[in-house]
């Protein structure tokens, strides 16, 4: 799911993508996996589909000093601030199961989770999963909301699932993906999506 016309760009994600992703990790989560996780996900897995946005014709900021020089000399995947987020999903029998999504907290706001959750959907329709599913912490109403767009419904609750502070989570889970109601509103989601990054600023402001 790209356009030439938006900002950002979708593909799966690749292990030189993981110290970047690193960062938003840490930056989101409060228990973040550690990245051998991700490489086991995609070298290991093969129940496992995993992908990132970036930024198109992004223009690295020019640092100063010896920390510049040595980044200009030898690279840091872990400065890649094109790589704006990322999603992942198992497929497990005829369940796609949403095992994470994060955007970069500076990017939150501009369509980039929605853009993510939207291939996710994609990716499971082409799987010919029948539905698909997630958790997501009660308290996280922002993130509900977006699920909520895109078909999910609350159909059950996970006691103390996060361990950092026993929060309870909520299941979610779409009807049949295949089905033509569900199609047809993934349809007109995908084309209000379409025309907000279109119009999405294709720099973050400083």
């Amino acid at each position: 799911m790209n356009s030439q016309d938006w900002p950002y760009l979708v593909e799966p994600m690749r292990p030189e993508d993981i110290p970047a992703v690193m960062v938003i990790e840490r930056m989101v989560y409060s228990r973040p996996w550690p990245a051998e996780a991700y490489r086991y996900e995609l070298a290991e897995n093969p129940k496992s589909h995993y992908y990132v946005a970036r930024l198109k014709d992004y223009r690295p900021r020019r640092e100063a000093g010896l920390k510049g020089a040595l980044k200009r000399a030898f690279g840091s995947a872990e400065s890649d601030e094109s790589l704006l987020g990322y999603g992942g999903l198992w497929l497990m029998v005829d369940e796609a199961h949403v095992s994470t999504l994060a955007v970069h907290s500076d990017w939150q706001g501009r369509g980039v989770g929605a853009l993510l959750l939207a291939t996710l959907i994609d990716k499971a329709v082409e799987l010919q999963a029948a539905f698909v599913t997630l958790e997501v912490r009660v308290s996280n109403l922002r993130a509900q909301t977006l699920y909520e767009r895109y078909g999910f419904r609350k159909v059950g609750v996970r006691r103390k699932y996060y361990s950092d502070n026993n929060e309870d989570a909520f299941i979610m889970s779409t009807e049949a993906i295949d089905s033509p109601g569900y199609l047809a509103n993934l349809e007109a989601l995908r084309a209000g999506l379409d025309a907000r990054l279109r119009a999405s600023p294709a720099r973050k402001e400083e």
